[in-house]
């Protein structure tokens, strides 16, 4: 039997945001002081990283202590920085014999046209949401990674929609599994469970949901540059005990939940990541492990447009619902 949990429930790792309202930006840190195994797969074509080679199965490097999400775009990798000090000033981190280096993996969104554009995520803030991790109790929707989410962004941001910072989490016998996204895609987000669009681009008047699919199909032959304002971020965190080659493997295969869920997905002007950390001796099939954490993505990636509240000129998914969509 399948039931949900609170991402908190998954023991070993905490969860805390940082982020600056006014000026539109915001990060998420996923820590785990004693080292988790971890996997990587980067299928968008606009990807901003940090560190994510050391998650190859060819690498050294066994455990990693965090994981930074971002937005910012590129300057937001100095998030992991202040994530760094944190854990150093804890004595957390990989044995050099001089001291410990905490190895933290970084992806960041494109979120400089909402707000202020000289709002970045830096180290101090991604220091503050290590200490907001403390209480492990992380806010959805317009915080952290998905203070200045959008989606829908094909048409121009004129007619897009609020994205944000989802989370969602459940338990198989002993297994626990849970996934934090900030969603930020140039596509449309759809009901996992039902198939309806949840949100996306708008009409032209604004009052109903358009389809970038067919909008993206009618203009096929039309160049268009549509690179700023995307891409899709998020990790997921299990108690399974598992390899980075099952890392790797299961990381790739929660892209099947960002395409059950965000259509259309992983397209150029998306620097679509998933990131896999695994720690705890629960043994299970990677298969089905695999298949259940994709839909646990796409579940988080609903959560994450259904908790955002309108801000910035963006329309919330919430606000839209009193809207007659069609």
């Amino acid at each position: 039997m399948i039931r949900e949990i609170a991402i908190e429930d998954i023991e070993n790792f905490r969860t805390g945001n940082a982020g600056d309202e006014k000026g539109g930006s915001g990060c998420t840190v996923i820590l785990c002081d004693e080292g988790a195994v971890g996997g990587v797969d980067v299928r968008g074509g606009g990807p901003a990283t940090r560190e994510t080679d050391l998650l190859s199965p060819l690498a050294a490097c066994q455990e990693v202590y965090g994981v930074m999400l971002s937005g910012g775009s590129a300057f937001g990798l100095d998030a992991a920085g202040g994530v760094m000090r944190y854990l150093e000033e804890r004595n957390i981190g990989f044995d050099v014999g001089v001291g410990r280096v905490p190895i933290v993996p970084a992806a960041c969104l494109f979120d400089l046209t909402v707000g202020d554009y000289g709002c970045r995520p830096d180290a101090d803030m991604g220091y503050r949401a290590c200490v907001d991790s403390e209480r492990n109790r992380p806010e959805r929707g317009n915080h952290g990674a998905g203070t200045g989410a959008t989606v829908g962004k094909f048409l121009g941001e004129e007619r897009a929609m609020k994205g944000g910072l989802g989370i969602y989490a459940v338990q198989a016998g002993d297994l626990k599994v849970g996934a934090i996204v900030a969603v930020n895609c140039l596509g449309d987000v759809y009901d996992v469970d039902t198939g309806e669009m949840i949100a996306g681009v708008l009409t032209e008047d604004g009052r109903t949901m358009d389809s970038t699919r067919r909008q993206m199909w009618d203009a096929i032959q039309m160049q268009k540059n549509v690179f700023t304002g995307n891409t899709t971020i998020g990790c997921v965190i299990t108690n399974a005990a598992l390899t980075k080659d099952n890392c790797n493997k299961l990381a790739s295969m929660c892209h099947d939940g960002y395409g059950a869920a965000i259509k259309p997905v992983h397209t150029s002007a998306d620097g679509d990541t998933i990131f896999y950390l695994a720690k705890g001796d629960v043994i299970v099939n990677p298969d089905a492990l695999g298949d259940l954490s994709a839909y646990v993505m796409a579940k988080a990636i609903n959560d994450g447009v259904r908790s955002a509240t309108s801000a910035y000129g963006f329309i919330s998914a919430g606000d839209m619902a009193g809207e007659n969509i069609k």
